[in-house]
């Protein structure tokens, strides 16, 4: 175990006059630097009741480790996620690892008295996620709070959907499409790295974004899904191994050969407890598209429409307008009446991608301090993973209907 020495002793910026929020957060790739930034940020930009404080990174290789908390902004650096955990300067554990540690470092910092936030998918499989829930709602007993992080509901113009949703103005929900799609699997030379192996991920494009548009779809449309059916597919079945670290979803490849053993695609289709419908495409092998999340719901009342390309707008069709004048307008979602903008630039100035890691913040640290459950929570990560092992058993079974586990 690696113990440097910290850059600076980890405290509130001067004149805060705020008590600190102390973050371990462990692991440091593509997820962590975003979280990095959202913990940088917001108690810069929002009236935070405590501010955050990037007390200690946690990385296997040292000096790797050491590096990216320079770069990032973390005053420490540890080498084994329990000496985190057990450290007396951290209250909160940021969980930014694959999937197959979620659960140990999330039970073992729940039971050392610390708040938890864990990326999303919350487990690799629906038992973890059934004990990580347990052992959040005793925690919570102890005025600890454990959040999965499921950053698109951050995005400001899915939080005015969703207000609108709440607020009637589609009335009775109907439909729901979601597709979240990317291509960077599309190169059969990419390295087999962890996202290709089921048991570091858990599943492929499936846990991946399918774990996501789920989320996104319950939270949307405000109650959740009963059932599914489904199909998976896995287009190349052998890639080679990967060479060393690679960077966010790059790699270099490395001699021999490996088997890909999860989903490459999952295409499926829903009904809710309410029997609106619901539609949902995740795959990597989208040619051409990079991050494109696009989501419709229809109501008897009206539309939304949202395109996380476009993600400072929100398409709304009110059908109760007269049918010369109806068709979908843009709302242009940078108002200071609209969620988290007050706290940012004047009309008209967007946000982007980063930002929603900051609201996530923002929100976790508001629950803390008022001591409420945080939203959302591991149950609804794990309600989430029940729909994606429904999925999962859907698809096996040659897209028979498959209730969602209650």
């Amino acid at each position: 175990m690696e113990q440097p020495q910290p850059s600076a002793e980890p405290q509130s910026p001067p004149g805060t006059g705020k008590p600190p929020l102390r973050v371990g957060m462990v692991g440091y790739a593509f997820m962590g630097a975003a979280h990095s930034q959202g913990w940088r940020t917001a108690g810069r930009v929002f009236d935070l009741p405590r501010q955050p404080v990037l007390a200690v990174l946690c990385g296997r290789d040292g000096a790797a480790a050491r590096t990216a908390a320079d770069r990032l902004g973390w005053a420490a650096v540890e080498t084994d996620w329990r000496a985190l955990i057990a450290r007396d300067d951290v209250d909160l554990v940021d969980i930014c690892t694959p999937g197959d540690s979620h659960a140990e470092i999330a039970l073992a910092a729940l039971a050392a008295g610390k708040h938890v936030l864990c990326e999303k998918p919350l487990a690799n499989t629906v038992d973890e996620a059934v004990t990580m829930t347990r052992a959040a709602d005793e925690a919570y007993g102890r005025g600890r709070l454990a959040m999965v992080g499921f950053n698109y509901r951050r995005v400001p113009a899915t939080a005015l959907a969703r207000r609108m949703v709440a607020d009637g103005r589609l009335g009775t929900l109907r439909h729901v499409r979601v597709a979240y799609l990317q291509d960077w699997l599309t190169d059969p030379g990419f390295p087999l790295t962890w996202r290709l192996r089921k048991e570091l991920a858990g599943s492929g494009a499936l846990g991946d974004l399918g774990a996501h548009i789920v989320d996104l779809a319950q939270y949307l449309a405000g109650e959740r899904l009963a059932g599914v059916s489904a199909l998976t597919e896995t287009f190349v079945r052998e890639r080679p191994l990967p060479g060393g670290a690679g960077s966010g979803l790059t790699a270099m490849p490395a001699a021999g050969t490996g088997t890909v053993t999860v989903d490459d695609a999952a295409l499926f289709t829903g009904r809710f407890a309410s029997g609106a419908l619901a539609s949902f495409e995740a795959t990597r092998y989208a040619t051409g598209r990079k991050n494109a999340l696009r989501i419709e719901l229809n109501g008897e009342r009206g539309s939304l429409c949202f395109d996380l390309e476009r993600l400072n707008e929100l398409w709304f069709h009110d059908a109760t307008d007269p049918g010369a004048e109806a068709g979908f307008r843009r709302i242009l979602v940078t108002e200071p009446d609209h969620p988290y903008i007050d706290a940012w630039w004047p009309p008209g100035h967007g946000l982007g991608y980063e930002h929603t890691f900051v609201h996530q913040v923002r929100d976790l640290v508001h629950a803390i301090d008022e001591g409420r459950r945080p939203d959302p929570s591991f149950a609804d990560g794990l309600q989430v993973q029940r729909v994606l092992a429904a999925v999962e058993e859907s698809a096996g079974k040659n897209s028979v209907y498959t209730p969602v586990a209650d």
